[in-house]
């Protein structure tokens, strides 16, 4: 049986681009799933060679389709899994010791690392990243930080900057 040639892209309509279905988010073209239109050099010497795009196929668009709704449903989930974790660390204070001066200076600094730590160590799954400090914590008291899980999801915590037993005399 002879062996099939490439099966070529052509131009759908007059502008000559080509339907393409995006496998990758790039930028200035598209995200991942997203149906478009591009030249078809573009497409035959980049796009589809890379693996970064394929053909717009009726197939291919009803599976991007359930996938994406299965994504939906999967973020959904999540963001209210994520919801229920702000309302508990909104209620939690975190209480983090620290060598100070007599003036109460810290001779280092709390980052975010050693917060997220602390509420990790607590059950809570906050990572460094969630935390935004406006810099370093330098000195004893109580700040309240804000943590963001997600552009949506945004709450505080307290956090107690407090002397080691040994640090002031």
């Amino acid at each position: 049986m002879p062996l099939k040639r490439k099966e070529r892209v052509r131009s759908q309509d007059r502008k000559g681009g080509v339907e393409l279905l995006l496998t990758e988010s790039l930028e200035n073209i598209g995200n991942q799933g997203e149906i478009v239109r591009v030249k078809p050099g573009f497409a035959r010497n980049y796009l589809l060679p890379q693996g970064l795009a394929t053909v717009a196929t009726e197939a291919n668009k009803q599976m991007v389709a359930s996938h994406r709704k299965r994504q939906d449903e999967v973020a959904l989930k999540k963001l209210a899994d994520l919801k229920e974790i702000a309302k508990k660390v909104k209620d939690y204070s975190v209480t983090l010791e620290a060598n100070a001066t007599e003036e109460g200076h810290l001779y280092g600094s709390i980052m975010a690392n050693d917060i997220s730590k602390s509420l990790a160590t607590a059950g809570f799954p906050v990572l460094a990243e969630h935390i935004r400090l406006e810099g370093p914590l330098k000195e004893l008291g109580m700040y309240t930080v804000k943590v963001q899980f997600h552009p949506e999801i945004e709450t505080e915590v307290k956090v107690w900057v407090v002397p080691t037993a040994g640090s002031i005399k």
